[in-house]
């Protein structure tokens, strides 16, 4: 409270029960009631001053260990009854007067402390009301004509600018009743005119993010959406929260507007990482362990007593919650996951199976001290699930980072739309973002504990019959698919950054380097031909022979470098009664592709390269060549496994190609075609990856290719659409005979 800036959430290292206890207990000075007059009050003392001939008390100081022991039972009883201090005082070898006396005082200091705070709060608010009266008075005296901007003539107001006053004030009349609906939530005074000195003083670089002066600082509220969020293609742009905010330019925003919107965003910002600092505690009631074991899952009863609900749009039917917690350590330093979290462009590359598409709209702040502590900015992000039958999740978020203590960092997420009134919600935002984000800590050997807490509202009904289990488990979007991804990742990272002999020449491990971005190119643009977002221009085609869960698209070949042409893409998924890691160690075996693939003319496949990913043979990319002489077929291949999920992903690939890449050529003008599967989890079984030979997965196969096998063909027609149908189809039942599903 009193002398604590609303930025100061966290101590000074990462014991988060005793950073709550700091918040809580400086509310108070424990100094008061620790001295007192044995068998005496404060009023016997004053007595004693008009009354210098009575002999006054003997004067007694608490003991440390009596004060601590009188603090904590007043925390839990201000106002103990008679046997409770008859109890306390025995065990404290006091008086039961003195102890009557010492909760009387403590009872009076605290009720001082109280009146001091709304003191200062009620002068803020009068210096606040004298600064907007000195304004206005300038305003009047000194009238500037819109026209010309010399000095005006009384009486001489356009019928325009009379109707823009009579807007402004509908519209201050709304902030108002926004504010006072805020007030109740938030439980502090929110000014509706925002003004500089209702803010708390702090030296915090948010501070020039807000502004001090009429306009708020430059803002970008009003600029143009980045590619692959195109208001036209029904992307985020259009969304309702991002409506209110993106539709607006600075030009069209009065100054107190402008200071308002970001004055509740900051507030929304501080409110979601006080929330994530509290459910990141390891000792919380707020989390109990899955029926799997594999997950925390939120409390809900004990979540809705701690926290008060989130004004905004509320959630229509349909709508339902997913909490998870997961905590890991993993080979990076605090700074470097900060950075990367903090960049949308390197977020997206290191959660590329995950992140479809994610831009930063707007830097409200950099951060202070060349840190990234204290950078605020609104995010616009799709995440997916490798599966045509659940949708990507769209979502407009503020994104928070704070440096706590030295090599303790929190990065939070919330969805803007929560902290405004949002009457009307967007079809495409099937989801919100609850207080979600991560605590990074710096480990002595160089590593880092992260403990990653994912909570968010989801439109079950868009997700297919065969997905809920798993999305609704918390292992399709949860807190554990994060830190499994980031561990697969820093794993992959720290084997390409490390020479493979003492002798290797650097072209080669430039060649290796040039070979791992081709492939991460080739893995995206598969995961765009099965989730369809937004960053990429695919048309669903709407057949009507097609089975419900087979999705087919088309898109224009675009590439320059590349003839014009239509791409089709073909993706379904199905359960299989069998063990994710067997699956995925069966369609990664070059010595088992020919039971599957049609190109390898029922032959084996030989590995002419092979780049690690990881620790497990499997996380790696490599050159597959046909043993068979009658076919002549490279293959460039990409394939990983992890706790969330496995992937095998291939594409055929020239050998002009493949020596231009090694030789640290330009990969970006090599043509990819990729087909591949995605293996995840079902949700229901118990045994994880299946590593004891039991369970069971979902298998997603995808396929692109050009109709008619031809580069020139500018359409497609009904053949092309059967010819990819058909292959997969075949592809699917060529692996479940392999496997011995029925």
């Amino acid at each position: 409270m009193e002398g604590h800036s609303e930025m100061g959430l966290m101590g000074e290292s990462f014991d988060t029960s005793n950073l709550l206890g700091r918040m809580r207990d400086d509310e108070y000075e424990s100094r008061s009631g620790s001295d007192n007059f044995d068998g005496g009050s404060g009023d016997d003392q004053d007595a004693g001053d008009d009354q210098p001939h009575k002999k006054k008390k003997k004067y007694h100081r608490h003991t440390p260990q009596q004060i601590q022991e009188l603090e904590a039972f007043f925390k839990e009883c201000p106002h103990p009854d008679e046997k409770q201090r008859t109890d306390l005082s025995k065990r404290l070898g006091l008086e039961n007067k003195q102890v009557k006396f010492w909760f009387q005082n403590r009872r009076t200091q605290m009720k001082t402390q109280l009146e001091r705070h709304e003191n200062m709060i009620l002068r803020q608010e009068n210096d606040k009301l004298r600064a907007e009266n000195s304004v206005m008075k300038d305003a009047l005296a000194n009238p500037i004509c819109n026209n010309c901007g010399g000095p005006a003539i009384p009486g001489q107001i356009s019928l325009e600018e009379h109707q823009t006053r009579m807007e402004n004030a509908r519209l201050k009349d709304e902030l108002n009743r926004i504010c006072a609906l805020a007030n109740k939530f938030l439980g502090r005074p929110l000014s509706p005119l925002a003004s500089p000195m209702a803010l708390p003083p702090s030296n915090s670089g948010l501070e020039l993010a807000i502004g001090r002066n009429g306009l708020g600082g430059s803002s970008n509220f009003g600029m143009p959406l980045p590619m692959g969020f195109d208001v036209g293609d029904g992307a985020l742009g259009s969304s309702p929260a991002m409506s209110t905010m993106g539709a607006r330019s600075p030009m069209g925003m009065m100054g107190n507007e402008i200071q308002l919107e970001r004055s509740m965003l900051l507030d929304l910002a501080l409110s979601a990482m006080n929330e994530l600092i509290k459910m990141a505690q390891p000792d919380t009631s707020l989390w109990i362990k899955s029926s799997d074991g594999r997950n925390e899952v939120l409390n809900h009863d004990e979540y809705a007593r701690l926290f008060s609900p989130y004004i905004g749009s509320k959630p229509a039917a349909g709508y339902v919650t997913e909490a998870t917690r997961g905590t890991g350590v993993v080979s990076a330093s605090s700074l470097g996951l900060v950075e990367i979290l903090m960049d949308a462009d390197q977020w997206s590359e290191m959660f590329s199976s995950m992140i479809a598409s994610a831009a930063t709209v707007e830097v409200l702040s950099s951060g202070t001290g060349g840190t990234r502590s204290g950078a605020l900015q609104v995010m616009l992000a799709e995440v997916q699930l490798l599966s045509p039958l659940v949708p990507a999740r769209q979502v407009s978020f503020l994104r928070f980072c704070k440096k706590h203590a030295e090599g303790l960092w929190a990065v939070v997420d919330v969805s803007v739309d929560i902290g405004r009134n949002v009457t009307n919600s967007h079809p495409l935002m099937s989801c919100r973002r609850l207080p979600s984000g991560c605590v990074i800590q710096d480990m002595p050997n160089g590593f880092s504990n992260i403990t990653w807490v994912e909570h968010s509202q989801y439109d079950e009904s868009v997700i297919h019959q065969l997905y809920r289990p798993l999305v609704s488990s918390g292992i399709g979007f949860g807190a554990q698919r994060w830190i499994a991804t980031l561990l697969r990742q820093c794993d992959c990272l720290a084997i390409l950054r490390s020479p493979q002999g003492p002798s290797e020449d650097p072209t080669a491990q430039a060649g290796r380097t040039n070979m791992m971005k081709l492939a991460q190119r080739m893995t995206e643009c598969f995961c765009s031909g099965i989730c369809a977002s937004s960053a990429c221009k695919w048309d669903i085609l709407h057949i009507g022979n097609l089975a419900d869960d087979m999705r087919i698209m088309a898109r224009k070949i675009d590439d320059p470098t590349e003839a014009p042409g239509i791409v089709l893409s073909a993706s379904t998924s199905v359960w299989m009664p069998v063990s994710r890691k067997r699956v995925f160690d069966f369609l990664r075996d070059e010595n088992l592709r020919g039971e599957w693939d049609l190109l390898s003319k029922d032959g084996p496949m030989k590995e002419m390269l092979h780049i690690a990913k990881g620790q497990d043979r499997g996380n790696c990319v490599s050159i597959l060549h046909s043993a068979n002489s009658e076919c002549n077929v490279l293959y460039l291949q990409e394939s990983w496994s992890d706790a969330s999920g496995s992937m095998v992903v291939y594409s055929p690939i020239n050998m002009q190609a493949l020596q231009m890449v090694m030789s640290c050529g330009d990969s970006s003008f090599v043509p990819l075609r990729p087909s591949g599967f995605a293996i995840l989890p079902d949700g229901t079984s118990n045994n994880g990856d299946g590593s004891d030979g039991g369970g069971s997965c979902l298998l997603t196969v995808g396929l692109q290719m050009l109709p008619n096998g031809n580069h020139q063909s500018a359409k497609f027609t009904m053949e092309s659409v059967d010819a990819v149908n058909n292959l997969i189809s075949f592809t699917i039942q060529k692996v479940k005979d392999a496997l011995g599903v029925a």
